[in-house]
């Protein structure tokens, strides 16, 4: 008994700091998709910000600093993203798949420049960041070990949670929701009714890069201590999964991302506990969103100009 309940308590805790990176990732592709962007340059994103919140977090020694730049990092991707596809109509499959290339040329080169390696140097405990309820529980006692593994989590696990309810508030309950959405279903009747649909995109995607950059530095901020070439990858796709599993919206996406979180947190425990071979246990989450995309991708309603450039009446 004694032995499940451990388990059981690893299992949650993986599963909430899997889902955490791949929850911001998909709340960011989210304002994107449902603006009427195709964003698939989000792993490209949180490359960038996965590489530049370690870095601030390290010379600033502040591991909330390191975690917007981190953020803004994305954003400033997610900015070119916008200009090539908003503004000057490139296509936006091919602009995302430079960006993912980009992304991750530009950190590891500035990698080599700075450390004479494409790896960073790893943070100390109090650069990264900060777990929530620490010594709360008793660990001597059963319970108390499951209590800690549970909720002894770090505290962007928890932010992340609150941004979800946000995101969803914003969908739905206000203007700029509103005028959000229906920019990605009909926007040649949003400007007639004198909403600036470019504009409304452009903020959009940049939130889209904002969120995704939040997301890879939880990685090397949280999961790990360390930026290296292999920090993010797959993990911007599983999270575009994730919404296309939840149908474009926010909290479809929450499940999404709890679901693929779950499947690597079973990565997690049998790696440690069975003799199956490593290489099959981290194949699955990979096949489980191969699975999910063939499965769901036929049936998910995608917002009704997405992927089409808008241009403006004369």
């Amino acid at each position: 008994m004694t032995n499940l309940l451990n388990t059981i308590g690893i299992m949650l805790y993986a599963t909430l700091i899997y889902m955490t990176p791949l929850l911001y990732a998909s709340l960011g592709s989210c304002f994107s998709e449902v603006s009427g962007v195709i964003n698939i340059g989000i792993e490209g994103m949180m490359t960038a910000g996965a590489f530049t919140g370690t870095v601030v977090a390290y010379f600033t020694g502040n591991p909330w600093i390191g975690f917007l730049c981190g953020g803004l990092a994305g954003a400033f991707f997610g900015m070119l993203h916008a200009i090539a596809t908003v503004n000057l109509g490139a296509d936006q499959t091919i602009a995302g798949t430079a960006i993912n290339m980009l992304g991750p040329g530009i950190v590891i080169m500035i990698a080599k420049v700075m450390f004479n390696s494409t790896d960073t140097i790893p943070l100390e405990a109090s650069m990264k960041i900060p777990r929530l309820f620490r010594g709360v529980f008793d660990t001597s006692t059963v319970f108390g070990r499951f209590m800690d593994n549970v909720f002894a989590n770090y505290a962007a696990t928890y932010l992340v949670f609150i941004a979800a309810l946000v995101v969803w508030f914003v969908f739905y309950k206000t203007r700029f929701g509103l005028r959000l959405r229906a920019c990605g279903e009909h926007p040649q009747a949003c400007e007639t009714l004198g909403i600036d649909v470019l504009k409304m995109r452009f903020i959009c995607v940049c939130i889209s890069g904002f969120l995704s950059g939040l997301g890879g530095a939880f990685v090397t901020m949280a999961i790990s201590n360390q930026f290296r070439p292999i920090s993010i990858v797959g993990q911007g796709f599983i999270a575009i999964a994730a919404v296309i599993f939840g149908k474009f919206r926010p909290h479809g996406a929450l499940l999404g991302c709890l679901l693929f979180g779950f499947c690597s947190g079973l990565k997690v425990v049998l790696g440690g506990s069975s003799g199956i071979d490593m290489q099959l246990i981290s194949m699955i989450p990979y096949v489980v969103t191969i699975i999910v995309l063939v499965l769901f991708v036929g049936k998910a309603r995608v917002p009704s100009a997405n992927g089409r450039p808008f241009v403006r009446a004369k």
